[in-house]
């Protein structure tokens, strides 16, 4: 049987808080496509394989989300997200709410 991981050994996570402003309603598998996408292009593969992205939160309703990213990789995935300007062919602001190390301090920004 396997030893769980030290806690000392773990990967650090980031959890980035956004919200889209647009005219046009996105789904999830939308914005999740846009945001690799973009950060495929700024940082390429090898390093969009180091940023550990995963969505983790999306709400329809007020179009915003929550990202988990690597500790190290906060300002390259923020940089690749302003670069987000059309998603669908429809103008989009990409705007990220807040950054934080825990998950509930994330949903507490704004997400909630």
């Amino acid at each position: 049987m396997l030893k769980p991981i030290p806690p000392s050994q773990r990967e650090r996570n980031r959890y980035i808080v956004f919200e889209i402003i647009s005219k046009s309603r996105f789904d999830r598998n939308t914005v999740v496509r846009n945001i690799r996408n973009s950060v495929l292009n700024f940082i390429g593969e090898s390093g969009t394989s180091r940023t550990s992205l995963w969505m983790m939160d999306w709400n329809d309703e007020k179009q915003s989300g929550i990202i988990k990213v690597n500790h190290r990789s906060v300002d390259c995935v923020r940089a690749s997200a302003a670069l987000i300007k059309e998603i669908d062919k429809s103008a989009v602001i990409f705007h990220v709410v807040g950054v934080s190390g825990t998950l509930k301090g994330a949903r507490g920004k704004g997400l909630g």
